[in-house]
């Protein structure tokens, strides 16, 4: 089974761009028409921006015509303050390269994800270590609030703990306080164990929480929310199925090095993966989610990196050290 149609069959979205881009290409062995990427590298991290142009590609690449710019740094997952600070500066820059802000734009930061869930918690920890100035702005000194730009932040929860849908609650604090622009944080689904914590992507499409677990929930955009929305997300989780077809397509590659093992691996039925996995993966439903025993510390230091990223690209007086000052 090719891998696009395993994520078919398990009903999994790919929440990054870029790995959607690398399946459709692999499997294509040729470039995607109406998609552009560009690639940068840095000392611990690489930079590439998928850009969906036109809207033929969107079926294609299952992504709506936008920005989806990808910080991938393995090094976060180590204690490196260097290295954070380094993302968090590239993220800074990025997310100013696609703002289109005045000095006096209110923006509204929105954490999202079930708190009390470690690997979803994601969103509610930037807003805890978020910057928020819009009251300043009313209450604070001139020159404080003259340096800062009003920013204000919610953590909505999730439908099984509000029995509201994230998006009216976020509908209904953007009609209440008129920000110039939305940011939304989220975790996000990995196709691979690799990108867990060491991925940041940067969206100016929205975002659709729930979609890389197949939970699908409205839609949290500039069509629904009347103001321009900028998703930033981390996979903090893989699909099971991901991780079995990944070690058995290993298994079967040494099995070509072998004569006799590569005659059985010509007689194997097609079929024969498919019925495995969904063999192990029926005591849940097809459904099982895979995260690190160490989410946690991963988790607080993507936290603070991201954190981190969105103080310096929306007070421009704040650099990186300030940031941090701010962070703890």
């Amino acid at each position: 089974m090719k891998t696009r149609e395993l994520f078919t069959y398990y009903n999994i979205n790919l929440d990054l761009a870029l790995e959607a881009h690398e399946i459709v290409r692999g499997e294509t062995g040729q470039e995607i028409p109406g998609v552009r990427v560009d690639r940068e590298r840095y000392n611990h991290s690489a930079v590439t921006t998928v850009e969906v142009v036109e809207k033929q590609a969107e079926q294609t690449m299952g992504k709506p015509v936008g920005n989806y710019i990808t910080i991938e740094a393995p090094g976060i997952r180590e204690n490196n303050k260097d290295i954070h600070r380094e993302v968090s500066e590239i993220l800074a820059r990025k997310l100013g390269e696609i703002l289109q802000l005045r000095d006096n734009s209110t923006v509204l930061l929105v954490g999202l994800g079930n708190w009390n869930a470690t690997p979803d918690a994601l969103g509610p920890h930037v807003i805890k270590y978020s910057l928020v100035t819009r009251h300043l702005h009313e209450y604070a000194p001139q020159e404080l609030s003259g340096n800062l730009r009003p920013v204000c932040a919610l953590s909505p929860g999730v439908l099984g703990i509000t029995g509201i849908e994230t998006a009216e609650i976020i509908k209904g604090v953007v009609d209440r306080v008129h920000p110039d622009l939305v940011i939304a944080v989220d975790a996000l689904a990995a196709g691979s164990v690799e990108r867990i914590a060491t991925t940041i992507q940067l969206a100016d499409t929205g975002i659709n929480p729930g979609s890389g677990l197949g939970n699908r929930r409205p839609g949290i955009n500039q069509e629904i929310m009347g103001v321009p929305v900028i998703a930033i997300g981390v996979p903090t989780v893989v699909h099971a199925a991901l991780i079995a077809h990944s070690a058995i397509n290993q298994l079967m590659e040494e099995f070509k090095t072998s004569p006799t093992l590569y005659q059985m691996y010509k007689n194997l039925r097609p079929e024969a993966v498919q019925e495995i996995l969904d063999k192990v993966l029926k005591p849940f439903a097809g459904n099982l989610m895979v995260t690190p025993k160490e989410v946690d510390e991963l988790i607080t230091n993507i936290s603070k990196i991201i954190a981190s990223g969105i103080t310096m690209a929306l007070h421009p007086a704040i650099d990186a050290q300030e940031a941090a000052k701010y962070l703890h």
